[in-house]
């Protein structure tokens, strides 16, 4: 009998008036850890997380699992799925140390006790709330979706913004690139493509719709940047098309065959070009947290092939189109820029940089590297490498600065990547678990950059992404929940933009 036919006997015991799951008297000992899904094993969690859950993920016929710190312990069958309560009184009581975790299995007549574990406990808190985009692979389809956000610290899910709320058959929608000024709920952005097109700002309780479509611009904002407290918003404006493969491992492959900077100032509704050479495709702008520079990425590409449309020629070309990092000085008084200076030259390695994100603290800059192009999250070579902006760049001893996050890196996609508030935990999507589905990890990163073992976001049943059949796409930490209805989003979105100057 599989496990999972016999799953929670531990509650129906308890119903039925019988004692609750035990540990077995008698068993073999394994050296080996036990195998099961989501891999907690020794991973070290925050102090404020939601209740993990596992189960073992092979066939058996039956599990126990034991969790404990001192003399106070939890004993689960087949599915380990402690209580809020309890889950919490366990964490406080390990704060700063361990939670020990005994497995049994039961195949036959035989019990085998596998390796012990640990789960470490960090005091170092995490933020309340998460936020991403649901959505089927785009290969599949991209209408039914969804802006969703959730409570870390237990399993509360809701919507932020559906699309479907302004999607109509042949009238489509696709919602993107929400985003957050300094984790605040109260102030954020998203994108609406198509149908009811415009960028949604809310604002300290205000919505409203803006047209960012120019002529002095090579298109509305995409990738937004918000000051850390200015009332500005840097974009990337991008002319993005898509290609399938017939034959490389990569699905997909999305590209840029224009790409300009420009900064959005919402108190004057003006839209500024700050970087538009027509041989950079400059992309993925972040500010520093001190305001005083933007970071961003950047891809020298000259045309060669005049008898080509520029979208073939960034085809036929795509595989050697490679990103480096730079930054531009930024003064918030007069708000100017100074020139780009190079930070990190990826393609003196013979790879692509995307995706930078600087920690709270200044220090430490992540950023995604495949070995080409932009859309790494489409790329099963994709990892997260950590560039330590008080060291010089080593382009001598090995490049060990910046270097490959091996702590947090799969054999597969590693992309999209978020700070937490106080810089002690980042959230990045992986495809680890199947090389289709991202789902959100986190790691918690110490004062020297170094990471621990990533962990699968929590849920209520162990079992659950492994039957979600959606992608977790651009989480991002907040403070809070955002407390404006989807219906308020859709009514501003239906009516018209606030064309900018």
């Amino acid at each position: 009998m599989n496990i999972r036919n016999i799953a929670y006997i531990g509650l129906t015991l308890a119903m039925m008036g019988c004692a609750g799951p035990s540990v077995p008297e008698v068993f073999t000992e394994s050296k080996t850890l036990p195998n099961i899904y989501p891999d907690y094993t020794n991973v070290t969690i925050p102090i404020n997380i939601a209740p993990l859950t596992f189960e073992l993920d092979e066939p058996a016929d039956e599990m126990i699992a034991r969790l404990a710190v001192g003399n106070e312990e939890l004993v689960f069958a087949n599915q380990a799925q402690p209580s809020m309560d309890d889950w919490h009184q366990l964490t406080e009581k390990a704060k700063g140390g361990a939670i020990s975790v005994d497995v049994y299995v039961r195949k036959a007549d035989q019990w085998t006790h596998y390796k012990p574990f640990s789960i470490f406990v960090s005091p170092d808190s995490i933020d309340s709330y998460l936020s991403y985009r649901l959505i089927h692979p785009s290969f599949v389809n991209y209408e039914a979706l969804t802006i969703n956000q959730r409570c870390l610290e237990n399993y509360n899910e809701s919507v932020i913004y559906d699309n479907m709320l302004c999607s109509f058959e042949k009238d489509g929608q696709c919602i993107n690139c929400h985003s957050y000024q300094q984790y605040n709920p109260e102030r954020m952005q998203f994108h609406a493509r198509q149908q009811n097109g415009g960028t949604v700002i809310a604002y300290d309780g205000t919505i409203k719709k803006i047209d960012m479509k120019h002529d002095s611009i090579l298109s509305a904002g995409v990738y937004p940047a918000w000051h850390p407290w200015l009332k500005l918003i840097a974009y990337s404006t991008n002319l993005t098309a898509q290609s399938f493969h017939t034959t490389h491992r990569n699905k997909i492959e999305v590209f840029d065959s224009q790409s300009d900077l420009i900064v959005y100032d919402l108190d004057k509704n003006q839209v500024t070009n700050i970087e538009n050479d027509p041989n950079e495709l400059e992309v993925f702008p972040t500010w520093a947290p001190d305001g005083k520079a933007l970071y961003y990425c950047s891809a020298h590409f000259e045309w060669k092939d005049s008898t080509l449309n520029p979208i073939d020629e960034i085809i036929k070309r795509s595989q050697d189109i490679r990103y480096n990092i730079y930054r531009k000085p930024f003064d918030p008084e007069t708000k100017t820029f100074g020139p780009r200076e190079l930070v990190f030259a990826a393609d003196s390695l013979n790879k692509s940089a995307t995706l930078p994100r600087i920690s709270p603290d200044g220090r430490y800059l992540m950023f995604a590297m495949a070995q080409y192009g932009v859309f790494h999250i489409w790329h099963h070579d994709a990892d997260l490498w950590l560039l330590d902006l008080q060291v010089p760049v080593d382009s001598q001893d090995g490049h060990s600065n910046p270097r490959p996050l091996k702590e947090l890196n799969s054999p597969d996609t590693e992309s999209y990547h978020s700070w937490s508030s106080n810089g002690r935990w980042v959230v990045f999507s992986s495809r680890r678990d199947d090389g289709t589905y991202t789902r959100p990890f986190f790691a918690h990163i110490d004062q020297k950059g170094i990471g621990t073992k990533p962990f699968e976001l929590p849920c209520a049943d162990p079992d659950y992404h492994r039957q979600f059949m959606r992608c977790y796409n651009i989480p991002e930490f907040m403070r809070g929940p955002v407390i404006i209805k989807p219906q308020a989003f859709a009514d501003v979105l239906k009516g018209d933009g606030e064309p900018v100057r």
